[in-house]
Formats: structure tokens, sequence, C-alpha cells
């Protein structure tokens, strides 16, 4: 009986001791959740999208419709969004950045889309895209997000005009569930 009432304390001792310990690497992970997200957000030389009131980088692109496209063809105030096919959230983003940009001003020219990706995958976000934005697939020739500095997918900016004319960020981080407005 001595050895069976040792083995049970022995056994409720260790397992005290392993919840012990998973409550200290849950509280651990949680510490490191927040530092990694401060960090993602606040990342030094390195910000996910280009920078409210940074001018866009030149570029030239050929949209699906054989339009040539430059930095100069962003006249106006226009929405611009980066999907890839590859990327889950692009897909369930896509419905919304169509409604939005159709609210939005209902102009083709007011919005371009760039899908990052093989033409043959980027088909069907494409044909989504198509009625409501200028859309240019890029494969190998990354010149669109190099000029805006994309580094994640789906990313959606808007773009206008400084005093001077250049082409530069008016907002990094469009909410496309809140009420478009029309341009």
């Amino acid at each position: 009986m001595p050895v069976l009432i040792a083995a049970v304390v022995l056994v409720g001792s260790l397992c005290t001791l392993d919840l012990l310990l998973t409550l200290g690497v849950v509280k651990r992970l949680r510490e490191h959740t927040e530092l990694l997200a401060k960090v993602s957000e606040n990342m030094p030389g390195m910000p996910p999208v280009i920078g409210v009131g940074e001018e866009v980088g030149e570029f030239t692109a050929v949209g699906v419709d054989g339009e040539a496209l430059t930095r100069e063809s962003l006249r106006g105030d226009t929405l611009v969004a980066f999907f890839s096919p590859n990327c889950e959230p692009c897909h369930e983003m896509l419905p919304r950045f169509v409604a939005y940009a159709r609210a939005r001003s209902g102009d083709r020219e007011r919005a371009l889309a760039v899908v990052v990706g093989a033409a043959d995958l980027a088909a069907e976000q494409v044909e989504a895209l198509r009625p409501v934005a200028r859309v240019v697939v890029e494969g190998s020739d990354t010149a669109l997000t190099t000029a805006f500095r994309i580094k994640g997918f789906p990313t959606v900016l808007r773009v206008a005009q400084d005093g001077h004319g250049h082409a530069v960020v008016a907002q990094n981080r469009v909410n496309l569930d809140s009420p478009a407005v029309a341009a």
C-alpha cells in the first residue's frame, strides 16, 4: 500500500509540474505573438508597403487588354490593388474589392489591379477584376510590385496626384468594408 500511495503522489506531482510548464509555454507564446505583431507593424527600413505621401516608382506595364500603363497613367484618385492566385486571403478579398471599386467610381480608369503569378493561374481573378479595373498580370516582370514596394498580398492602396502632379500614395491601407465614396 505505501508503494501505491507513493506512485499516486509521484504521478500527481508530475502532472502538476507538466501543467505549470504548459501554462508557462502558453504565456511565453502570447508574449512572442505580441512582439512579432509590433515588429511587423514597425519594421524599421522595411515598411509592409509604400508609405503614405511617397512617390510611386517608375514603371511600364501592359494591361491584359493591351493598354500600355506607366506611372503617368495613374491620374487623379486611383485605387490600386495587388493580388496573387496562390493567396487564400486574396481570393477572400477579391469580391470586396470588386464591389468597392464598382461603388467608388464605376470607371475602370480609376482602378488598377495587378495579379502577380502565372497567367493561366491568374485567369479567374483577371476575369473578376476586368469589369471594374485595368488589369495587369505580372509574371517574371515585377515592375509594378517593385514600383509600389509590395511585400505581401493582398494589398490595396489609393494613389493621388501631389501638388507637382506626381503620383503619390494617398492611403496605403484601404478599408474595403467601409462604404466607398464616388470620386
